[in-house]
């Protein structure tokens, strides 16, 4: 199982899920991930790693980049190894030895416009920050954002565009930026968890007089919603049922059994109000069945 990075909750939940399902499957995970999202190099040789040993039965890849990723997964689908790819989808057709489990990231680009429309009451400006080229997901939430303000809410103007990546450093720049020139803006959606950083670590830096709403996607860590007093709400891809999933869908796949070559699973809108209640803290939960462990270093 190679995620986009480690350390983080979101992958630290697809791993939970994944060890739930090793534990009622027999399945051993070997769980490892480069230091940084932006790695793509690491992640093409851990796949490679995991293809060239012939020690694994399957494989389970949450993508970084979409180009890239191609002609290793093309190498283990040849190798005959069952590959599932959650999260975001690459552009491999699916079907045989290959399915997707993913988030549902135009329900989630609706969800975000159709909570931006509430907060402003159908009227007002909002920026739409950390549109990454290289996930296809984000791209796509980025789209179904802006169909959806564009058919239902004309009052509502997506006053700036801006492309997002995995350095922090470079959000909080971008987002910098972006404030001065903008510092009248209604609300700020960052598609990214690297993008929503940036925009705590700029408003710490030149305090706006102009408040403004925050909309985050998948945070790194558990929502701040009690130091953001201006953090709307976080929509969460539900990345444990995408581990969880994905080792199941492995396990059948080697028994012979047909699944389903594309799986969407919901996301989450994570507000004040709902932080706490069952469905939420049980999707954030790290609790797993004890399963199997192995893990490994990068080099």
């Amino acid at each position: 199982m190679i995620p986009q990075t480690d350390g983080m909750l979101l992958w630290d939940l697809a791993h939970a899920g994944a060890e739930t399902a090793a534990s009622h499957t027999g399945s051993v995970i070997y769980w490892n991930a480069p230091m940084r999202e932006d790695d793509v190099a690491a992640q093409v040789r851990l796949i490679d790693h995991v293809v060239s040993s012939r020690r694994y039965q399957g494989l389970v890849i949450a993508p970084t980049q979409v180009l890239s990723l191609i002609s290793p997964v093309r190498r283990a689908l040849a190798q005959d190894i069952p590959t599932v790819i959650i999260d975001t989808p690459l552009s491999l057709p699916a079907g045989g030895k290959l399915a997707y489990i993913l988030n549902d990231d135009e329900e989630a680009g609706r969800l975000a416009a159709e909570r931006v429309a509430l907060l402003l009451n159908g009227k007002g400006t909002v920026a739409l920050l950390g549109i990454n080229p290289d996930v296809l997901g984000v791209t796509d939430r980025a789209r179904a954002f802006q169909q959806t303000l564009a058919a239902h809410y004309p009052g509502i103007r997506v006053v700036a565009k801006r492309t997002g990546s995995f350095n922090v450093l470079r959000e909080r720049q971008v987002v910098h930026e972006f404030l001065e020139s903008n510092p009248n803006i209604d609300v700020c959606v960052a598609l990214l968890w690297t993008t929503l950083d940036g925009v705590f670590s700029a408003i710490d830096s030149i305090h706006p007089r102009h408040p403004f709403k925050i909309i985050g996607f998948d945070v790194a860590g558990p929502p701040p919603f009690d130091q953001r007093d201006n953090l709307d709400c976080i929509i969460q891809a539900d990345t444990k049922q995408m581990g969880q999933r994905a080792v199941e869908l492995i396990h059948a796949m080697r028994q012979g059994q047909s699944v389903p070559p594309v799986t969407r699973l919901h996301p989450r809108m994570i507000t004040r109000e709902n932080a706490n209640s069952t469905e939420v803290r049980q999707m954030l939960s790290l609790d797993w069945s004890p399963g199997h462990w192995t893990w490994s270093s990068t080099s």
